[in-house]
């Protein structure tokens, strides 16, 4: 017999909240998704990694911007804004944040399980 689930991030399997921001979480197929939504001027370094006293995420992200834009600034200086329909990979050692005024929705298909994750 084939197993279907279907399952929507607006009942997500947890939500990871911080300033500017959401990190919903989703369970399916043996793989963690993860939508993230970023208010104009939210940044990681501020609103994520401050309560850890991280300057940079430590975490490997594969993901699609569904809208809005953001630029990621790697530690060795390379920086990319990204975009709507954008497919991104980012190595550990970043720092990101919303460009203008409309809000940042990004899908993670690589990091969600351990992105923005109280410790």
């Amino acid at each position: 017999m084939c197993e279907v689930i279907l399952k929507r991030f607006e009942q997500s399997d947890e939500v990871r909240t911080f300033e500017k921001g959401k990190f919903e979480v989703v369970k399916i197929g043996g793989m963690t998704i993860g939508r993230a939504t970023y208010q104009p001027g939210w940044k990681w370094s501020l609103h994520v990694g401050k309560a850890s006293g991280a300057t940079s995420c430590s975490v490997e992200h594969v993901g699609l911007v569904v809208s809005g834009r953001a630029t990621a600034a790697v530690d060795d200086g390379r920086i990319v804004e990204m975009k709507a329909g954008d497919l991104f990979y980012i190595e550990p050692g970043h720092d990101s944040w919303v460009v203008g005024d409309e809000p940042y929705v990004s899908l993670h298909f690589m990091g969600a399980a351990e992105y923005a994750q109280k410790k």
